[in-house]
């Protein structure tokens, strides 16, 4: 036969891996990994401990409040509620 130009057969190689696998590299979402120094990598861990503890304290606040059954209802003592027996009238 002829010989086959180095571009098509790339691509007929590349055809024939795609038919016998399916196996992908999955796509790159994020930036590569990078290096970093001992003070970062400690002062990142703290931050995000000190994020999970904040978290988790809401949480146990929430799941306490409704074990509790407690309602967190308006109050306004200078507001609506203290005028509602006061009648409004016009002096014509």
């Amino acid at each position: 036969g002829s010989p086959v130009p180095p571009e098509e057969r790339r691509l007929r190689d590349k055809k024939h891996l795609d038919d016998i696998t399916a196996a992908r590299l999955p796509p790159l979402h994020h930036s590569p990994a990078k290096m970093l120094s001992i003070e970062e990598s400690i002062a990142i861990q703290i931050q995000q401990k000190e994020a999970y503890e904040e978290m988790q304290a809401k949480l146990a606040a929430q799941k306490l409040a409704e074990r509790l059954n407690i309602k967190m209802l308006r109050f306004e003592p200078e507001g609506e509620a203290s005028m509602q027996y006061r009648e409004v009238r016009d002096e014509d």
